[in-house]
């Protein structure tokens, strides 16, 4: 679909002024020219020889292209009937609760920038309430699990000793993994024992990373060091480098992992962000208190953290039924009886 003046207004926005990330303004713009693929096909329908056709596009087929007027045209007439139609299709096209209401928040986000923009005076989003989601608990290891991944990589070569010292990062200071392959040299204060991270929204923090992980880094760099004398194209800023000496991917860190918890004999469908979730749930296990581990995470809101005190919480219970001398005892009899009354 060719440029439009609105949408590529709204997605420079996102990318230049809030700082998101190619990946993430992309699916906004998916969002979008999803949305106005419905908008035609729904003032299509309105005419009585109108074809009735499904706003879906079949894979690997490329979205019909409008003009740039008559997209503009499309999404500045919009109403919240519209937008109320648009939900319900997606509904009936079974789309998870999730992604609805993601693309949902792609709409309030494009109608409140043009009502700041001044193309609007009507926000048709507004009414629109975002259907309710299932809660789903993050996965979590336990500690043992992780252990038992840590110390799968071998640390008698540089590429195990990476591995390991990635996932010891990742554990340690409960950093995304994009977090973590964006790392250079001068971001690990070996000293100070902290880490420098930039985060999401070019947001950055400092955060503190154990000695075992800063001891494993220290035995990759010796390996890492003696590669790059050797390669005359090592990116010699980055700290974890890739075979031919540049930035690791994500991709790859999740490949690597995947072999790992292979080895390991640990649930295949554990990703990084797992690592994620159990520093977190392990540091409230702990004793540490919420607003400490949302700022360890780097997350901009206190309620994106508490989903880990449900699961803190359920490992209390455990904790409290296995050990309270009064838990799970059967009821005597007399007992039984008595609580009639």
């Amino acid at each position: 679909m060719e440029d439009h003046v609105i949408t590529e207004e709204f997605l420079n926005y996102l990318k230049f002024e809030k700082r998101f990330s190619v990946h993430t303004a992309k699916c906004y713009g998916a969002d979008l020219r999803q949305f106005v693929e419905f908008l035609s096909w729904r003032s299509e329908q309105r005419s009585p020889t109108a074809e009735v056709i499904s706003p879906d596009q079949p894979h690997g087929e490329p979205a019909q292209v409008y003009p740039a007027a008559e997209t503009n045209r499309f999404l500045l007439a919009t109403t919240t009937d519209d937008v109320r139609a648009y939900l319900s299709l997606l509904n009936e096209k079974q789309y998870s609760k999730a992604t609805i209401a993601r693309k949902l928040a792609t709409l309030r986000s494009f109608y409140k920038f043009l009502i700041k923009r001044g193309h609007l005076s009507m926000n048709p989003v507004t009414p629109v309430r975002t259907p309710k989601q299932e809660k789903k608990l993050p996965k979590v290891l336990e500690y043992e699990e992780v252990k038992r991944l840590l110390e799968t990589p071998p640390l008698n070569n540089w590429l195990g000793v990476r591995d390991r010292a990635i996932m010891e990062t990742l554990y340690s200071t409960g950093m995304r993994v994009s977090e973590v392959v964006a790392l250079n040299l001068d971001d690990v204060d070996f000293l100070g024992e902290v880490v420098h991270v930039r985060g999401k929204g070019k947001k950055e923090r400092i955060t503190p990373i154990s000695s075992t992980a800063l001891q494993v880094i220290q035995h990759y760099m010796e390996f890492r060091n003696k590669r790059a004398q050797s390669n005359d194209n090592f990116d010699t800023r980055v700290l974890f480098v890739n075979k031919h000496g540049s930035r690791l991917s994500t991709r790859s860190v999740r490949r690597k992992m995947d072999k790992y918890l292979l080895m390991a004999g640990l649930d295949p469908s554990i990703s990084p962000h797992t690592l994620r979730h159990s520093f977190a749930t392990h540091m409230l296990n702990n004793g540490a208190d919420l607003r400490s581990v949302q700022e360890l995470l780097g997350h901009q809101s206190l309620s994106t953290t508490q989903i880990y005190t449900h699961l803190s919480t359920g490992r209390l219970k455990e904790v409290y039924n296995g050990a309270h001398p009064r838990e799970n005892q059967p009821i005597p009899e007399q007992e039984k009886v008595n609580s009639q009354w």
